[in-house]
């Protein structure tokens, strides 16, 4: 099936060669006719491996080098395998390595939603209530009637286009690189209605800036850019990325001080993997709870509208529909969460396998499908507990 394209569209990108090819990760013939005979797995494939990770050893470098090798899958710059905690399999493509920064795309939506929800815990947020929006605020606007929680699931009612052909007329692009990019939450904001808040879903980038200007808001009461830039930065620090050991990580901001919130934070896959740990361990780390159990429940629980979304989170159930198939439902448990970037960017979160798969990379919208299959051939090497 085809996927939907979760972020911004691809010519915010520069192009970047493939990866050559040193191995088949495939079946080859045993020139008896008989059975494939499997291809040796190559000495970089095996080193990749740690010597007990788990699961078969040869098996997991032979799936793994299938995502680095095969040109279906477009390219592959980290791919990283935790299981119990520990990192098990960690390879990169030429050119990248532990300390390389990575860019979320839309994998930064789940950051912003983790920092909602401590605010909601502190009570400064109310899930059921209309955010802090002053233009929504006005007598009769219909947009005061939608709430934090309809903001999280991607069931606001605004008239907010992902993408679209020509890409120049999609709201994620509008915002981003054009009319909007000053003040992209103002932008979004902006929008009319579309829909009855709560009544259908729409994924959606600026949504997510909605989020991250609501936090900026609350956190500090001025309108001064770098003010509200170092009171959320601060906060992402302080709260979240110290706590984690996630020392990689590089916000951005626009102009009028507010978080790309929906697509660009940078980190280190190993960064990225600690975040999908924490997620692992029902938002703690190290003994302590950094943002409420409950909250990471409800950001893995499906929303009204939809099966295979949670709050700012992908969940691996069929979507019911044709044109949406985002993760790999039916071959891995439905407990699996992931967060999902533009061009192939994967945390993948299984708390049953004990296990978080990180795919960083670049693939475009034919290359997907096929790398969802990998990786999902990959989480199965390990039984659910």
């Amino acid at each position: 099936m085809m996927r939907p394209r979760l972020s911004i569209v691809s010519l915010a990108l520069l192009p970047a060669p493939l990866l050559a090819l040193a191995a088949c990760g495939g079946e080859a013939s045993d020139g008896t006719g008989g059975e494939p005979a499997l291809a040796a797995v190559s000495h970089a494939a095996l080193d990749a491996v740690s010597k007990d990770p788990g699961t078969p050893r040869e098996e997991l470098a032979r799936r793994m080098e299938t995502v680095f090798a095969n040109p279906e899958m477009g390219e592959t710059r980290a791919l990283l395998v935790l299981h119990d905690g520990t990192i098990v399999a960690e390879r990169y493509g030429a050119g990248y390595d532990e300390n390389t920064r990575f860019v979320s795309w839309s994998m930064a939506k789940t950051v912003t939603a983790v920092m909602i929800g401590m605010l909601v815990a502190e009570g400064k947020l109310r899930l059921d209530e209309t955010p802090p929006i002053p233009n929504w605020q006005r007598p009769g606007d219909p947009r005061g009637e939608i709430t934090l929680r309809q903001l999280l699931q991607m069931r606001s009612g605004l008239r907010h286009t992902e993408t679209s052909d020509p890409p120049y007329e999609a709201d994620t692009v509008k915002m981003l690189f054009l009319e909007g990019r000053d003040d992209m939450a103002a932008w979004a904001e902006a929008q009319p209605l579309e829909a009855e808040p709560g009544r259908q879903f729409e994924y959606s980038t600026p949504t997510t800036v909605i989020l991250a200007d609501i936090a900026a808001r609350v956190l500090t009461p001025s309108n001064n850019p770098e003010t509200r830039r170092k009171a959320v930065d601060e906060f992402l620090k302080a709260r979240l990325f110290v706590p984690l050991g996630m020392t990689s990580m590089v916000p951005e901001y626009d102009a009028a001080g507010t978080l790309l919130g929906g697509s660009l934070i940078h980190g280190t896959a190993r960064d990225w993997a600690k975040f999908g740990e924490f997620l692992r361990h029902g938002g703690s780390a190290e003994g302590v709870q950094l943002v409420p159990r409950g909250w990471v429940e409800f950001m893995t629980r499906p929303s009204p509208r939809t099966q295979d979304y949670g709050g700012q989170v992908w969940l691996n159930r069929p979507s019911g529909t044709e044109d949406r198939d985002v993760l790999f439902a039916g071959q891995g448990p439905a407990s699996l969460f992931g967060l999902v970037g533009h061009l192939g960017q994967y945390v993948l979160v299984s708390p049953k396998q004990r296990l978080t798969v990180v795919r960083l990379g670049k693939s475009d919208e034919a290359q997907r499908d096929p790398v969802v299959k990998a990786l999902g051939r990959i989480v199965e090497l390990y039984p659910e507990r």
